[in-house]
């Protein structure tokens, strides 16, 4: 099956809810950044969440960008999503080995840390970006997300991220849901989702048992009544390009891209996002040369 994600509403109009399975685009990027398991889950939850915040964004050619610092032993994670919920990241750690938690499961929170930030940016191609913040308290990414709703949108936020990864470091089942309320939902709405939320069990155990998002989103809120809005397929998709490489390398400035011609008679450019490599003759390079002087 392919990845999809569902945004749907509540027949009341009281709660808005998105879902997305993610195992063929998290298996993607581990093989892109070969991730041992821990940077496999992180990076996994984190596009899961990054493809579902994206799809909300109306603009065409809009995009949303997720960084996390957390102070541990993975550095810096960065997803990004386009408008459709089309994602790529990195993790800049990515054969990071930690020991599991007591419980027998991979410490996320452990390998990503929660002494830092998560950030969230939104490109919606005006004058300057949309920029949020807010204090990693957990680091297992999914509560820091629900965190950031509450704390900078006010908008109440319950989310689940999962990512399953078999005994030969490849990806069983990823993705996760978004949950929020809309104005006019009582404390009693509120209740009742939580109850069901923490009823459904693990996201990883749901997706496991099928990875259809809507199917996902029945069985963890099995007495809601939901309005499909939106089912589309997502995918890992870096928008790299020989012509962005160019112009990445016209901004080195002349001198440094004649020190590269002298003295490396040549470049080669890998996408950090992909596994796309871009060679550049002497040629090349000189004509780069002339074009920007």
């Amino acid at each position: 099956m392919h990845d999809q994600l569902i945004r749907a509403i509540s027949k009341d109009g009281l709660i808005k809810v998105s879902a997305v399975s993610t195992r063929g685009l998290t298996e993607r990027a581990r093989q892109i950044h070969k991730t041992l398991p821990v940077a496999t889950a992180a990076l996994g939850r984190l596009l899961a969440a990054a493809s579902m915040m994206g799809n909300a964004l109306k603009e065409e050619a809009a995009s949303l960008t997720l960084q996390i610092k957390g102070g541990g032993p993975l550095g810096t994670l960065l997803a990004v999503s386009d408008h459709e919920g089309n994602v790529r990241g990195t993790v800049e750690n990515p054969m990071v080995d930690i020991p599991l938690r007591e419980d027998g499961k991979l410490d996320v929170g452990g390998a990503v840390g929660n002494q830092g930030t998560l950030t969230v940016i939104r490109d919606l191609r005006m004058k300057e970006p949309y920029v949020g913040s807010v204090g990693l308290l957990w680091g297992e990414i999914a509560e820091d997300i629900a965190l950031y709703f509450v704390e900078s949108e006010q908008v109440p936020t319950a989310c689940g991220l999962g990512v399953l990864v078999d005994r030969d470091q490849s990806v069983l089942a990823a993705g996760g849901y978004l949950v929020q309320l809309l104005p006019g939902a009582g404390e009693e709405t509120a209740e009742a989702l939580e109850a069901s939320l923490r009823a459904a069990g693990p996201v990883t155990e749901l997706l496991k048992a099928d990875p259809d998002p809507e199917a996902l989103l029945r069985r963890a809120l099995p007495g809601l009544e939901l309005e499909v809005l939106e089912k589309r397929p997502v995918e890992y998709r870096c928008d790299c390009s020989r012509e962005r490489m160019e112009r990445a390398l016209l901004s080195l400035g002349p001198e440094e891209l004649r020190s590269m011609i002298d003295e490396q008679g040549g470049a080669e450019l890998t996408c950090r996002f992909c596994d796309n490599v871009q060679k550049f003759s002497r040629e090349d390079l000189e004509a780069l040369l002339a074009q920007g002087s």
